[in-house]
């Protein structure tokens, strides 16, 4: 089961550091992604990063403000949001994907598990 946090309001050009856990068990051998949905909206797949760590996907509207990583703790990983804008509003999720590869990170259903969402709300 993974559990996401770090959720709140934060002024236009704050950061948030998201954190993805699992309970009962390790990530280490996912693709750990990020999505977010706002109201009305579909849900978007924001960062992932590969089982090893090696490779990393980024959407192109976070691209150089986020950061995903791997802890150093076998079962955490994060994302850092730097310079964030009113459109980063959203609930964000983390998912867990088996094969361990960023490949198709965008398509939901081939992520087995997900977090509950924390809210990220970027509002002066």
């Amino acid at each position: 089961q993974l559990q996401a946090s770090g959720g709140g309001l934060v002024q236009p050009g704050g950061s948030l550091r998201l954190s993805c856990t699992a309970s009962g068990g390790t990530l280490d051998d996912y693709a750990i992604a990020w999505f977010r949905q706002a109201p009305g909206k579909e849900r978007e797949a924001v960062s992932c990063i590969s089982s090893t760590g090696e490779d990393i996907y980024y959407a192109d509207s976070v691209k150089g403000r986020f950061t995903i990583s791997r802890g150093n703790s076998k079962n955490m990983v994060y994302l850092q949001m730097n310079s964030l804008k009113p459109e980063d509003t959203a609930v964000y999720y983390c998912a867990a994907k088996p094969s361990g590869t960023i490949v198709a990170v965008s398509t939901p259903s081939v992520y087995d598990y997900w977090g509950q969402g924390t809210q990220v709300t970027v509002s002066s």
